[in-house]
């Protein structure tokens, strides 16, 4: 392989594989770049155009994709997949996103979610299995619907949302805030509280819905960036469900929060940001070095302050990329290089490990995108404020980042609080009494409202001990 990148048959206008870290990928890996770079420039770039004008979702661009097997990337070649790895889904998110389309690349983010969930607990499932063996072939697309409109971006706790046995299977209810795709994909893995739910909303379970068994509104979304993933709400309003729709066994659901959906959304998505990032200093890099002012007979690009500007975009994004693949190859070890056959183990979790590492890849990512793209903006000046140039959709597409669950507040305060706290303290279904607080405020009552107080929580505690 040429190490000059090309666009068709000419070099690349933005940046060079000297600023790419090509020595993470393997030599497929490095091929596999190579057609997403050729796919975006013959396709799904001008598509990307189409769907941020018109709202449009892109279903075009996912059967570009998947002629060339790249909806199955990591499902195993027994499957029919490629049986790639967490570096080669990384790769391909940012690839998408970078010559591509950003839209497009959050909804495949979304959909190899969907796939990691279903090869989590495919193995003893032929629903899942044969899903997983047409995702090709068939272009099935799939998506992740765990918000809740209740709990916002703690989509951890779908207050919103149960199950319950009948005859026949699961009667399963469920509303989402936002669903990447909704109503566009052909299969859903969703999460509610598990049947027999008892009031613990740390009991949950995930199942399969298919696309004619959902409520959606797609005629509603109109978002600022990211405008052909369609992210809006979706509703299954108690459908009854086969009893083999259940993915996983019961109450299996945070452990594929843990182990599966968060690692996977978390790592994808930031790949996706770094994306948008790179698209924008290549845009940059093209305008800022044809742009002349003839005035002065300088280029833009021959300002200190430019360059001052794309170095520093080039060093922080290329940080952030750093630590993205370093997580995914972490990853990869655990897995014996994405090998879901360790699965076939209930318990196994190696990735919930990598966890609050991955709150930080993601928060780094959504932080850097957040800043280039404002400062690639100003390195192009007033053309770079116009459609034309192609930095303004990339500017309002990047700064979803920030804002998309688990938020950068969620985020830093889960690092922040477990490291001075203990991660215990996260308490993520609102279950532990803080009992520094509880302290402090009843040592404010007097004696009459301490009374009162004592005489509210015992005639709580004995009706609830009567029901």
């Amino acid at each position: 392989m040429s190490d000059v990148k090309k666009w068709g048959d000419e070099e690349f206008w933005g940046l060079g594989y000297e600023f790419d870290p090509q020595w993470i990928l393997t030599p497929h890996q490095k091929e596999l770049q190579a057609k997403l770079i050729e796919l975006s420039r013959t396709t799904l770039r001008d598509n990307a155009i189409e769907s941020d004008k018109k709202l449009l979702f892109p279903r075009k661009n996912f059967e570009a994709l998947a002629k060339h097997g790249f909806l199955g990337i990591f499902v195993p070649k027994e499957l029919g997949g490629m049986g790639e790895n967490h570096v080669a889904a990384a790769m391909a998110v940012e690839t998408i996103a970078r010559y591509g389309c950003a839209s497009t690349a959050m909804c495949y983010t979304m959909h190899l979610g969907a796939v990691a969930a279903a090869l989590f607990r495919h193995h003893n499932n032929k629903t899942l299995t044969d899903i997983l063996r047409r995702l090709d072939k068939d272009v099935l697309i799939g998506t992740l619907s765990f918000s809740d409109p209740e709990t916002g971006s703690h989509f951890w706790y779908p207050i919103s949302s149960g199950a319950e046995k009948v005859e026949g299977g699961w009667k399963v209810r469920k509303k989402a805030s936002w669903t990447t795709s909704g109503g566009f994909a052909d299969w859903y893995v969703i999460q509610t509280t598990s049947p027999d739910f008892g009031g613990n909303y740390g009991d949950l379970s995930c199942w399969l819905v298919l696309k004619d068994e959902v409520k959606a509104e797609p005629s509603k979304w109109d978002g600022l960036g990211l405008r052909g993933n369609q992210s809006g709400t979706l509703e299954v309003d108690n459908v009854v469900l086969p009893p083999d729709r259940m993915v996983g066994p019961k109450g299996d659901g945070a452990l594929a929060n843990d182990e599966c959906v968060d690692p996977f959304f978390l790592l994808c998505s930031s790949a996706c940001w770094n994306g948008i990032a790179l698209g924008m200093i290549d845009i940059a890099k093209r305008h800022t070095t044809t742009k002349k002012h003839v005035d002065v007979g300088m280029r833009v690009c021959d300002y200190p302050t430019i360059q001052d500007y794309v170095g520093e975009a080039i060093i922080d994004t290329n940080a952030s990329r750093a630590l993205t693949f370093q997580m995914a190859r972490a990853m990869d070890d655990a897995t014996n290089n994405c090998d879901w056959s360790i699965h076939k183990d209930l318990t196994a979790a190696p990735r919930a490990q990598t966890l609050p590492w991955m709150w930080q890849v993601k928060f780094a990512a959504a932080k850097n995108v957040a800043h280039v793209t404002d400062k690639m903006l100003h390195a192009c000046g007033g053309t770079g404020y116009k459609p034309g140039l192609g930095i303004e959709r990339y500017l309002r597409d990047g700064k979803a980042g920030w804002v998309m669950g688990p938020t950068n507040e969620v985020l830093r305060q889960f690092v922040g609080k477990s490291a001075l706290l203990g991660f215990e303290s996260l308490d993520y279904w609102n279950t532990s009494i803080n009992e520094r607080v509880l302290a402090n405020e009843t040592k404010k009552m007097n004696s009459s409202q301490k009374k009162a107080f004592a005489e509210k929580l015992l005639a709580e505690a004995q009706g609830k001990a009567a029901e």
